[in-house]
């Protein structure tokens, strides 16, 4: 084995990587990445007075003056994750990465609750999937304490999973799906499962597992490339699963029989299901531990959550939106139980659509007014494309907010749907 790099012995003397001054420190290694509009240089005093260890700056002088507390890289990105490599290389476990259009998060959680049935595992903790995120992710193994890693993956555009990839070095791989997200960054439908296989191109050069969405043609057509693979859901796969209901709550049947009630609403969740039942079985853990975690996991964070508020029934799935998951979400939603004509939908913009927003979102008003729910609400400026004749209109939340609180809903069923940065979670308090 080589020596440990010079910054990789520090990281072994520190507490851990921090690369936020406002945080506490306690022992940190601090690395002052760069913003657009700020530089981590002038973090970096801050973060030593509060508790740092170490800092690690682009300022080669200060280095040379305090070689105590500070250690020079041109690029302190570039260095944290080389870091995070020069670390992941230390760790003998599998390293299973989660990447897809849709579910990933949630796939993700499921993942852990399946394997900590039998493993001590460690996996990402919010939304750290990005360049920052994986390498904080992947920094936060404890070698000889953990023995699995679950790294989600997320990226906008074409070259992020690769580069993830050559970070986390993963041995196994689930895409979820591939769908219409993050469109503009990844120029079309075809970027996107370009993107997303950079995954299985990955674990084909590396000799990897893939576990296979079959249900999903584009998954299944960019895994032919890898030569070991774990199918499911299907009856003729390695792992099948059966789908039962999918309101007001999915029930399943996995591989060996074993019916399965989830506290997860939406079919869709199905295959988010079935993937950490096939994930889990590949590693052995016994049929009635993966039932009892799947039936155990509430989900949170604004995903297909199901909330009851004094006057009506919420299926709140205000995390994130495109066009994929809309359809899947509206889709579900008029499936469950109950009139169309008791059930409103209150959606926001689907934003990172760039030259196909104005169309994606004149074809989720067709969805819609095909449905014939009872009430429509849409809110924001780029899903005025939707709008159809009795459908409500509001170029912004506040005017949404304004008249749901004067036309406050009763003993509905009520979708809650729309991409992060609409924040429409917030109008629950209304409902």
């Amino acid at each position: 084995m080589a020596a440990p790099s010079a910054l990789y012995s520090r990281f072994l003397a520190s507490s851990g990587v921090s690369t936020d001054s406002r945080q506490p420190q306690n022992g940190t290694l601090f690395v002052a990445l760069n913003g657009p509009s700020f530089r981590g240089l002038d973090f970096a005093p801050q973060a030593l007075a509060k508790g740092a260890r170490f800092a690690v700056v682009d300022d080669a002088e200060l280095a040379a003056q305090s070689p105590d507390r500070y250690t020079y890289a041109p690029d302190p990105l570039v260095a944290l994750q080389e870091l995070a490599r020069e670390h992941r290389r230390q760790f003998t476990g599998p390293v299973l990465a989660v990447t897809g259009s849709n579910g990933k998060t949630t796939t993700k959680e499921l993942l852990h609750a399946v394997l900590s049935r039998r493993y001590r595992v460690q996996y990402t903790r919010g939304n750290l999937n990005n360049h920052i995120g994986v390498p904080l992710t992947l920094l936060s193994i404890q070698p000889q304490e953990h023995e699995v890693a679950i790294v989600e993956m997320g990226a906008n555009h074409q070259g992020e999973i690769a580069l993830l990839c050559g970070i986390a070095e993963p041995t196994h791989g689930l895409i979820t799906n591939i769908g219409k997200a993050h469109l503009e960054g990844f120029g079309g439908t075809e970027g996107v499962a370009r993107g997303k296989g950079e995954l299985w191109q990955y674990l084909a050069a590396h000799e990897g597992t893939a576990f296979v969405n079959t249900a999903d043609a584009k998954v299944m057509e960019r895994a032919q490339v890898v030569a070991q693979q774990i199918t499911y859901p299907g009856l003729a796969d390695t792992y099948p699963a059966e789908l039962l209901s999918a309101a007001p709550h999915v029930v399943l049947r996995l591989f060996d029989g074993t019916p399965v009630e989830a506290q997860i609403n939406g079919g869709y969740n199905f295959l988010n299901l079935a993937a950490a039942a096939a994930v889990g079985a590949h590693f052995g853990v016994p049929a009635d531990d993966i039932a009892a975690a799947l039936a155990g996991y509430a989900p949170t964070n604004n995903r297909s959550q199901l909330v009851r508020t004094e006057h009506n029934e919420l299926v709140l799935d205000a995390y994130n939106a495109n066009p994929s998951s809309m359809a899947a979400a509206l889709a579900s939603f008029a499936g469950r139980p109950g009139a169309l004509s008791s059930k409103m939908v209150i959606l926001g913009d689907m934003f990172e659509l760039g030259p196909e927003s104005a169309a994606e979102h004149h074809a989720l008003g067709e969805q819609l007014a095909s449905y014939g729910f009872g009430s429509v609400v849409l809110c924001g400026a780029e899903i005025a494309a939707a709008r159809r004749p009795g459908f409500h209109h509001f170029p912004t939340k506040a005017e949404a907010a304004a008249w749901l609180a004067h036309n406050t809903p009763q003993s509905q069923q009520i979708l809650v749907k729309g991409s992060r940065g609409m924040g429409l979670e917030t109008l629950v308090e209304l409902l």
